[in-house]
C-alpha cells in the first residue's frame, strides 16, 4: 500500500483560519447538493452577518451545526477543526491532556470534545456491516486481578471482535463491542448487528457460538495457536490494547466502548490520508 499523505499544518491553518472558513466548509460537507431548510425543505438561503442561514422561502433561521453533535457548542469552530486535525493526523490518537494544551482549552472541554468525536465515529461505523469472510472471537480488556479467574471466566471487560478479510486473507474492516456476557443471545445479537447474513464466519468451537450463528455459513474448530487461526484478528486485538494503554494509559470500563469505536474507525479508514479530515467532519455534522 502506498504511503498515506497527510495535510501539512501550514496548509490546514491557511484553509481554516477563520470561523467563516470553517462554517463554509461544514456547510459544503453537510449540504453536498446545496442548502436544505430543516423546516420547509427549501433550497435557497441567505447567510446573515451572525453566520446563521435564513431560508428564502419560510425565513426560518438555522446554523450549519444545528441538530448535529456540535449543536449549541460554545467552542469556536476553529478549535473544533484543530481537534479534528490532531485526531486525524496521529494514528495513535490524542489524549484530552494533549489536546487541551495544543488548542488552548480546559481539560474538561478537551475531554468533552473528544467524547463527541468518538460518538460520531461510533455512529458512522454502525451504518455498515461486515461482508464476505469474517473472523469472530471474544477478548478481555483490563488489568490483571490477582487470584481471579482468567480467560472466558474473567471479571475483566468482555469484548466481541469481528474482522472481515479480503480475497487474499488480509484484513479489511473491524468491529468491536463491549458485552456483559458471552452467552448465546449476546453472540447472536452482535452477529446480527454487525455481520451481513450472507457472510462466512470463522471462529473457534466455543459452545455459545455454534447455536448462535445458525443461519450463517459457520466454519469452526477448536482453537490451536500454531495453526494460524484468527491470525489477523488477534493481531488487531493486541494493537487495540497497546493503543489504549499507550495513548490513554488505561481507562475506566464505562468508557471502553467509545475508545474501541475510535480504534475501529481509525483502522477502517487507515488509507484515507488527507481525506480522513473530511470524513470525520462529515461524521460529526452528519
Amino acid at each position: 500500500m502506498a504511503k498515506v499523505k497527510w495535510m501539512p499544518m501550514g496548509t490546514f491553518m491557511k484553509q481554516f483560519a477563520t470561523e467563516k472558513q470553517c462554517r463554509e466548509y461544514l456547510a459544503s460537507v453537510r449540504w453536498k447538493s446545496g442548502f436544505v431548510c430543516p423546516k420547509c425543505g427549501g433550497h435557497h438561503a441567505y447567510v446573515l452577518t451572525n453566520g446563521l442561514y435564513q431560508c428564502a422561502e419560510c425565513h426560518h433561521q438555522t446554523s450549519v451545526t444545528a441538530e448535529t453533535l456540535l449543536h449549541k457548542s460554545h467552542v469556536p469552530l476553529t478549535k473544533w477543526f484543530l481537534a479534528f486535525y490532531f485526531v486525524c493526523q496521529d494514528k495513535r490518537g490524542i489524549s484530552a491532556v494533549q489536546l487541551s494544551f495544543r488548542i488552548g482549552v480546559t481539560y474538561k472541554t478537551a475531554w468533552r470534545m473528544l467524547d463527541l468525536i468518538r460518538t460520531a465515529m461510533g455512529r458512522r461505523d454502525k451504518k455498515y456491516k461486515l461482508e464476505g469472510t469474517v473472523e469472530l472471537d471474544d477478548t478481555y480488556f483490563g488489568g490483571p486481578t490477582k487470584g481471579k479467574k482468567r480467560g472466558r471466566g474473567t471479571e475483566k471487560s468482555k469484548v466481541f471482535v469481528a474482522l472481515s478479510l479480503d480475497g487474499r486473507g488480509n484484513p479489511r474492516y473491524l468491529k468491536m463491542r463491549v458485552t456483559k456476557d458471552l452467552r448465546q443471545a449476546s453472540v447472536k445479537s452482535f452477529a446480527k448487528d454487525v455481520i451481513d447474513a450472507k457472510s462466512t464466519i470463522q471462529s473457534d468451537g466455543y459452545r455459545s457460538y455454534i447455536p448462535a450463528l445458525e443461519g450463517y455459513t459457520h466454519e469452526h474448530r477448536p482453537y490451536v495457536p500454531q495453526a494460524g487461526m484468527l491470525h489477523w484478528l488477534h493481531i488487531l486485538v493486541s494493537n487495540a490494547k497497546a493503543y489504549i494503554l499507550g495513548t490513554y494509559h488505561g481507562l475506566p470500563g464505562e468508557n471502553l466502548q467509545s475508545y474501541l469505536d475510535e480504534f475501529c474507525y481509525r483502522f477502517n479508514r487507515r488509507s484515507f490520508g488527507e481525506g480522513a479530515f473530511t470524513r470525520l467532519a462529515a461524521a460529526v455534522v452528519g
